[in-house]
C-alpha cells in the first residue's frame, strides 16, 4: 500500500522566521498523527530555517523550484545541490504557475527532474491541463504528452521513488476543484500510462497527488479515489491548523 503524502506549497509566503514558527507549531500538532507523510515547501530563503526547525520530526522539507545546471551565470537561480545543502529533500518541478507565468516546458521540466534525481532528492513532478484544454476534451492527450516528454529517460526504478502531482490548472487558486470523480478519472489514466510505459511494479509504487484547491472539507472524498495518493496543497497549507485538518483527512 502506498503511504499517503500531503505536501504544502507555501509559494511566495513566509519569511525564514515565520516558517520556523510554523514548523514548530505544526510538529506539535502532528504528535498523534500516523499513516501519512508530510512535506512543506517554503520559499528558498526559508528552507534552512524549516529544516532546522523540523529536525527530529516527521516533517520533510522541499523546494519549490531549481535550475537544472549545477552552477553557472544564472542570476537569481538556485541549483539542486544548493537547496539540498540547505536541507531540502524534495523539489516541486513544473508547477502550473511555473509553466504559465515563467514559460516552463516539458523539456525544462525534464531537465529539472533529472537534476533533482542526480542530487539525491525526490522530485514532485506536476502535470495537468488548462481550462481551454479541458473544454476541448484534450485532458488525457495533454497528460500523455506531459508524461512522455517530462519523464523522458526515467527508469522504472526512478519512477517508483518519485512523486507525480495532477493539477487541473483551472482549479488552482480559483476556489473550484475537480470533483472526486474527475480527479479519479485523471489519476486512473495516469496510473495506466505509467503501467504501460514503466511497468506494473514501478507504477504501483509511484505516488500520484491531487493538487487544485484542496481544502479540509474535500480531502476525505478525494483520498478515497483508488489512485489518489495524497495532495499538493497551496493556500490551505499556510495555516498549520488548516493543514493539519487536511493531513488528518488523508491519514490511513
Amino acid at each position: 500500500m502506498r503511504t499517503p503524502l500531503i505536501a504544502g506549497n507555501f509559494k511566495m509566503f513566509k519569511t525564514a522566521a515565520e516558517t520556523a514558527a510554523y514548523v514548530v507549531e505544526l510538529r506539535g500538532l502532528l504528535r498523534d498523527v500516523n499513516g501519512v507523510e508530510v512535506v512543506i515547501a517554503p520559499p528558498s530563503t526559508s528552507i534552512q530555517a524549516a529544516a532546522v526547525a523540523a529536525e527530529g520530526s516527521p516533517i520533510g522539507v522541499g523546494a519549490q523550484n531549481i535550475h537544472w545546471e549545477r552552477e553557472g551565470a544564472f542570476t537569481g537561480e538556485v541549483s539542486a545541490g544548493m537547496v539540498r545543502a540547505a536541507g531540502a529533500r524534495f523539489v516541486i518541478v513544473g508547477h502550473s504557475e511555473r509553466r504559465t507565468l515563467f514559460g516552463e516546458t516539458n523539456d525544462t521540466v525534464n531537465k529539472k527532474m533529472n537534476a533533482v534525481i542526480a542530487a539525491g532528492m525526490t522530485p514532485i513532478v506536476c502535470i495537468g491541463e488548462t481550462l481551454e484544454q479541458r473544454d476541448r476534451n484534450e485532458t488525457l492527450a495533454v497528460l500523455d504528452r506531459q508524461i512522455t516528454e517530462g519523464l523522458d529517460g526515467v527508469t522504472g526504478e526512478q519512477l517508483a521513488a518519485m512523486v507525480l502531482a495532477y493539477e487541473p490548472v483551472w482549479a488552482i487558486g480559483t476556489g473550484r476543484n475537480a470533483t472526486p470523480a474527475q480527479a479519479g478519472e485523471a489519476h486512473f489514466h495516469i496510473r495506466q500510462r505509467l503501467k504501460q510505459w514503466f511497468g506494473l511494479e514501478s507504477a504501483e509504487h509511484c505516488r500520484i497527488l491531487y493538487g487544485g484547491s484542496v481544502k479540509p472539507d474535500n480531502i476525505a472524498k478525494l483520498i478515497t479515489q483508488p489512485d489518489v495518493d495524497g495532495a499538493l496543497v497551496g493556500g490551505a497549507s499556510l495555516d498549520p491548523k488548516s493543514f493539519l485538518a487536511i493531513i488528518r483527512g488523508a491519514a490511513i
